[in-house]
């Protein structure tokens, strides 16, 4: 083990964080881009083992397989930090195998020999859990217990429709938090031929596209919820003129990231947007995609 051996894995992180900064922020999953749920549960947890000794590391990985854990079992998450490590970390990985063998062991260059070679993959799968969690449980705006509990305390039992539930963890976390407050979860499900949005509700979810619901339900509600309307496709200001010519007024209440992954650029030039910070308590930034919730006008 030697800092030459320092320098050059640093290099290779450098590499590594810039080829994600300039990749596109969201991409579609696929066998080519992504290994299975199960091999990366598995690669997720030979890092927590092989990383047990660096608290930085065997937190985040910890968060990671948590949130896999509860949403395999049909329940919301917990909020995510940032799943990052520490721009310094290889230096503590150098400095703690440096306390354990002295410069010129062998044994400690093969200690660090695997812990360099491991560094840039768990990094790149702890900036890919969202892509793991759009593969596997078609879940693209990260949606939390706690979020879901200000939410359910902002709407404050109004009837309130979802558009594009997709798998339905907002519309379930809703009705169980108040079961009887009037929930129309829907979604057109035309994209269950692409990926898992819509595979495997986790509720009752009413096939309708978004603006048939509005028709159907726009009447009959205090809130609208939209949560990740694709990006490039102007369903989203469509959406919002049909929503501003309802006489009763609903709430329209939009997850996504502005002028960024989410909803199209008509749609954010024309929105009214405000922020409220009861709702964006629990609503926090674990990757490169910043979305937030907004009350739209």
């Amino acid at each position: 083990m030697n800092p030459k051996q320092l320098r050059k894995l640093k290099r290779q992180v450098d590499q590594h964080k810039s080829q994600q900064a300039d990749a596109p922020a969201v991409q579609t999953a696929s066998a080519s881009t992504l290994k299975s749920a199960n091999d990366y549960i598995s690669q997720m947890t030979d890092f927590r083992e092989q990383f047990n000794d660096f608290s930085e590391a065997a937190f985040l990985i910890n968060q990671v397989l948590e949130a896999d854990r509860l949403l395999a079992r049909g329940l919301l998450p917990q909020p995510l930090p940032e799943l990052l490590l520490p721009d310094n970390f290889q230096d503590t990985v150098y400095q703690h195998v440096l306390k354990q063998y002295p410069i010129g062991d062998k044994r400690g260059d093969q200690v660090w020999n695997e812990l360099s070679a491991a560094l840039p993959r768990l990094d790149s799968a702890l900036r890919n859990f969202r892509d793991y969690l759009e593969a596997t449980y078609g879940m693209w705006a990260y949606i939390s217990a706690p979020f879901v509990s200000d939410l359910s305390k902002y709407l404050d039992g109004r009837p309130t429709l979802e558009l594009m539930a997709g798998n339905g963890y907002i519309s379930k976390g809703l009705r169980d938090k108040q079961l009887k407050q009037v929930i129309y979860a829907t979604d057109s499900k035309d994209w269950t031929t692409e990926n898992e949005t819509g595979k495997h509700p986790v509720t009752e979810i009413e096939q309708l596209d978004a603006l048939r619901a509005i028709e159907k339900y726009g009447n009959q509600v205090g809130a609208i919820v939209m949560s990740w309307s694709p990006d490039g496709q102007d369903i989203d200001w469509q959406v919002l003129q049909a929503i501003r010519q309802l006489p009763n007024k609903p709430e329209f209440i939009v997850i996504g990231e502005r002028n960024g992954a989410t909803d199209s650029k008509t749609f954010w030039q024309n929105a009214d947007l405000m922020e409220n910070e009861s709702l964006n308590r629990n609503f926090g930034q674990f990757d490169l995609i910043h979305d937030r919730v907004y009350i739209v006008k």
